[in-house]
């Protein structure tokens, strides 16, 4: 595993200036601290704003609200940026490991997305009853911004758990289960969702955190962010812009909508089920990360 991130050491140098856990955890505070200040004050700005628009924002249920929401990334990027140049000395090019991995990047993101196009033509096939198209040509026009969008959204995050909190534990603590397991317990606690079902939001979070681990040793083993960054948008670009729930959040841009669910008909006998904490179909999403893992070592050749 070791030679297998030989890369890594590259990546974290610039870290190990500055690599104190106090100066990290301060760091991480005021890098929270600093994007929900600009959070709440792009909330007073949208106040004067149709609340047509600033419902899409919140909830994505519109093209324009949704990619706004996406952009509004962007603040976090800042905050991690300025964060690490005044606590660190560290310009935003050495949070990427001194360049973002273009190239990688764009293989990653095109084998992952094939592997999902596979998935799809494969059985067992989608229920699609219920099932509309929404714009069709519209959506097409819209892909390059909806693609810088998420982009925006993706290079954030990646930029905060991948980039800064991965380099400077790594700088701090030699072991690999120590710098991949803590900037993913975090991003995972991110995505906790206190509106939904306990089993549902803690499932999410299970998720994220082996997405989070996957997309850390893929970092590892490249020396840059780019390869977690491609692995990231895949997932996104496929997860935002092919499928969502007509109405529901985050469904704005998406290409097929079905209908609401509270539409659709109720099955009563899987209704009466008791709801289980690692369904069946939950394991089969934990699988499929690790074959897009897989996809992403297989065309980066690592």
């Amino acid at each position: 595993m070791l030679s297998a991130y030989a890369p890594h050491a590259r990546y974290i140098a610039d870290a190990r200036l500055t690599a104190d856990l106090p100066r990290v955890i301060l760091g991480v505070a005021l890098i929270e601290g600093l994007y929900n200040i600009m959070l709440r004050l792009l909330d007073t700005g949208l106040l004067g704003l149709p609340s047509g628009f600033t419902e899409g924002y919140y909830y994505g249920t519109t093209r324009a609200g949704l990619i706004a929401q996406l952009l509004s990334f962007g603040l976090l990027a800042g905050a991690v940026i300025v964060v690490a140049r005044l606590l660190h000395q560290r310009s935003a090019l050495s949070l990427m490991g001194g360049a973002w991995g273009l190239r990688q990047m764009k293989q990653v993101t095109i084998g992952v997305l094939l592997l999902f196009l596979v998935s799809d033509l494969l059985p067992p096939y989608w229920n699609t009853e219920g099932l509309h198209m929404n714009g069709g040509l519209s959506w097409l026009l819209l892909l390059p911004v909806s693609l810088a969008a998420l982009t925006v959204q993706i290079g954030a995050e990646e930029l905060l758990y991948r980039g800064y909190i991965q380099q400077q534990i790594a700088a701090r603590f030699h072991s690999p289960w120590i710098w991949l397991t803590l900037p993913n317990v975090m991003f995972a606690l991110a995505h906790w969702d206190e509106t939904a079902p306990l089993p549902e939001a803690v499932q999410y979070m299970i998720w994220a955190f082996f997405f989070g681990l996957a997309a850390s040793d893929l970092t590892a083993r490249t020396g840059s962010l780019g390869a977690a960054a491609g692995f990231h948008l895949a997932n996104n670009a496929y997860a935002f812009l092919l499928f969502g729930d007509a109405g529901m959040d985050d469904s704005g841009l998406a290409l097929f909508v079905f209908d609401a669910p509270d539409a659709r008909p109720v099955d009563a006998a899987t209704d009466a089920l008791p709801q289980l904490w690692l369904p069946p179909g939950f394991v089969i999403e934990l699988s499929f990360v690790f074959l897009m893992w897989l996809t992403a070592r297989l065309v980066l050749r690592r």
